[in-house]
């Protein structure tokens, strides 16, 4: 039996009161696992909150992964191509267009990473709705959202490669 008192005072403090009163009536009767409230409910709820902190923690760590190896791809490409970008410089390319060339094309690579996400995404619904509580694994919001925060991410991923590729000296990269 289970028995909830609502008060002002500590559970500690009620405590001897509880088992004086309890056993005025019965004797018998132990009072065992004197709690309080919050304390049962934080209890009850620790193991979805282990889960969802486990998968926040996973999130970011796969973000953490897309976003290096967006920027690891883009640099190894400019890296790749600095004679080119030296050339289109020294014919006349402003910075703002090496930045454009380079984000546009490190955009490419997030977009078809994403639509492809997106499709494995959709496609585990029926294994992704039994993890999911309040949430339709088909949520537009929620993947869209996800949608923006790797697409934002990973232009802030493409500006770093970009932004170099567009300092790049032309004599100096002819010259190697």
């Amino acid at each position: 039996m289970h028995l909830v008192l609502r008060t002002n005072l500590l559970a500690s403090a009620l405590g001897a009161t509880l088992e004086r009163a309890v056993h005025d009536i019965n004797p018998a009767v132990p009072i065992v696992g004197l709690r309080e409230m919050d304390t049962v409910f934080d209890e009850s709820i620790g193991r979805p909150r282990l889960l969802a902190q486990l998968l926040a923690a996973f999130a970011g760590l796969a973000l953490l992964l897309a976003l290096v190896g967006t920027y690891g791809v883009l640099s190894f490409m400019v890296a790749e191509r600095r004679r080119e970008i030296g050339i289109r410089v020294s014919l006349g390319a402003t910075r703002s267009s090496i930045v454009g060339l380079v984000t546009r094309q490190g955009l490419v690579i997030v977009s078809v990473g994403l639509t492809l996400g997106l499709a494995g995404a959709l496609g585990l619904t029926r294994l992704l709705g039994s993890l999911l509580f309040g949430v339709e694994p088909t949520d537009a919001v929620t993947l869209a959202a996800v949608a923006c925060t790797i697409a934002l991410a990973s232009t802030l991923a493409c500006a770093i490669p970009a932004w170099r590729a567009s300092r790049l000296d032309p004599n100096t990269v002819l010259r190697g």
